[in-house]
Parts: C-alpha cells; sequence; structure tokens
C-alpha cells in the first residue's frame, strides 16, 4: 500500500493544529455530514456546507453566522460543483479540507437492479466526488496544500449481499484515493479515506435509501438478511467528531482511517481468508505464469 510519507503509522503523536480550518463539505443535510459539519463549527473552524436541498440546512447558518456558507449542491452536476467549490473559495479564502459526504446505498440482490439504477448510485456515489476531487484540485494545487476527505465504509474491503451495488460504490471510491494520494502528494496535498462501521445514522432512511424492484424469489432471503441487520450493534455518531479532528490535525495523517471498534476485526477476518484460498490455489497460479518473455 502506498503511503503518504515515510513516516506514516509510525504511532507518533500528531501534531495539532486546531482551529481557523476552513472544510467544505457535501451532504450535510444530515446523518455524519450534519454531525461533522455542526462540531467543526463549534470549535470555531469555518464550513461551507452543502446539500440539494438548501432549507435542510438554513439552521446552520442562523447559529454561526458568517463562519458558515451554506450552498445548494447536486454533486451529479459537475458544473454545479465547480461553481460551489469556486465560491467557498472566493468567501473563505482558502479550503483546507475538501470532504465528498455525500452519498447513498441501493437495495438490490445482483440480479434484481436495473441498468438505470446502478447508473444512478455510481454517479452519486463514485462520479460525484470525482467531480469534487477534480474540482478542488486546481484551488487546493496553487495553495500549495490541502487535505481531501471521503466518507467510504468499511463496505469497501468487505461486502454484503442485498447491498452489493453500493459495497461496490466503495470498492471503488477506495481505489480512486488511494491512486489520487500517490499522484498528488509532491503537491502537499494529503488524502484520507473515512471508513465507519455501524452507526445509529440517517443513513437507512428513505433519503439514503432505494430500493430496486423486487423479485418474488429473493423476498425470504432479504427478509433475513435485514432481520440480521438489525441486530448490529451501532455506534454513537456524536461520539466521532473527536477521532475525525485527530485525522485532519495530524501532521501526517492516515490514507485510511477506520471509524469504530468493530471494523478492524471483521477485515482482519476478511483478508486472512482472502490470503488462505490464494495461497491453496499459488501452485495453479503459478502454473500459469510460463516462461519469462523478454523482448
Amino acid at each position: 500500500m502506498i503511503g503518504q510519507n515515510e513516516n506514516q503509522g509510525t504511532g507518533s503523536a500528531p501534531k495539532s493544529i486546531k482551529g481557523n480550518k476552513v472544510w467544505f463539505i457535501t451532504g450535510t443535510s444530515r446523518g455524519f455530514g450534519r454531525v461533522w459539519t455542526e462540531a467543526a463549527l463549534k470549535r470555531g473552524d469555518k464550513v461551507a456546507a452543502t446539500a440539494r436541498n438548501l432549507d435542510s440546512i438554513a439552521d446552520f447558518k442562523e447559529k454561526y453566522g458568517k463562519n458558515v456558507l451554506t450552498l445548494p449542491l447536486d454533486v451529479t452536476k459537475p458544473e454545479q460543483v465547480k461553481a460551489a467549490l469556486e465560491q467557498a473559495h472566493t468567501y473563505f479564502g482558502k479550503l483546507d479540507i475538501v470532504f465528498n459526504n455525500a452519498g447513498y446505498s441501493l437495495v438490490s440482490t445482483i440480479e434484481e437492479a436495473s441498468p438505470d439504477d446502478v447508473r444512478a448510485l455510481y454517479e452519486t456515489n463514485i462520479l460525484g466526488p470525482l467531480s469534487v476531487i477534480q474540482a478542488a484540485l486546481p484551488i487546493l494545487r496553487k495553495q500549495g496544500y490541502g487535505h481531501i476527505l471521503g466518507t467510504s465504509s468499511n463496505l469497501g474491503h468487505v461486502t454484503f449481499p442485498v447491498i452489493g451495488y453500493y459495497c461496490s460504490s466503495k470498492w471503488a471510491f477506495e481505489s480512486i484515493h488511494e491512486s489520487l494520494a500517490a499522484e498528488i502528494a509532491s503537491f502537499g496535498i494529503k488524502v484520507t479515506i473515512i471508513e465507519p462501521g455501524a452507526y445509529a445514522t440517517e443513513f437507512g432512511s428513505p433519503q439514503s435509501l432505494k430500493f430496486a424492484t423486487g423479485m418474488d424469489i429473493y423476498a425470504d432471503f432479504k427478509a433475513k438478511f435485514f432481520e440480521r441487520l438489525s441486530t448490529l450493534e451501532r455506534g454513537d455518531p456524536e461520539a466521532t467528531p473527536e477521532a475525525l479532528f485527530k485525522v485532519v490535525d495530524a501532521e501526517n495523517p492516515p490514507l485510511r482511517f477506520h471509524l469504530g471498534s468493530h471494523n478492524l476485526p471483521g477485515v482482519r477476518a476478511a483478508y486472512s481468508e482472502r490470503l488462505k484460498e490464494w495461497e491453496a490455489w499459488d501452485a495453479v497460479s503459478s502454473s500459469a505464469q510460463g516462461e519469462a518473455v523478454k523482448h
């Protein structure tokens, strides 16, 4: 895995650079986006808060005045993304953190989803964040610094049935950000993927879930899946801001950051199983190499 610098992961205490940070955050109307926006403002930072429905974030302006800029934003519209970032930069004079947080989940087995269902999911979860990144980079590069954050999931490493397309969007999200980190490190721009586990947010609300047209053959399977999902222990979203601030205040932030205590055991088990299977088939895999081809 490509790190952002040679000192990353040494276990040394992060250098605190608190206060006076300017954030640009997508998807701030509910869930983590709302929690993190309010927490940043409470600690004295400034935030360009965006949402599709401006009324849903009007209370930020009422409470925090000039320290917050509320902007309407649909991340699937690249020109609107570019205009919002430029407006935020003009208003605050800088952008320290650009945070891709908007997204939703598609509930569907692999067979059930239509191409339009999947396309719409990828437009929001992959192409939307990509538009934000591409519009932000000229600004951050000119500054000579910046930190790009993206909300992924522990499902960027493991998968569940019934939400496989959502998982696939997070796997793509992860790989894009890992490549990005290597490509922009020389410009002084850092990248961190935030990977929450199960939390008691509004992510399961109708606004954050879309359902493909179901097939009767999968009804029992999905019912059992959701029953099992309902038993998951969920973390408190309000407990997350301090951990997030340690990441953004760190001199050498991690490329990937698990949010919550349940992710690492699950990811460790998944990769252990993958390694075991790869190793069991290694002789067959190696036999397919053939003789070295010289040019």
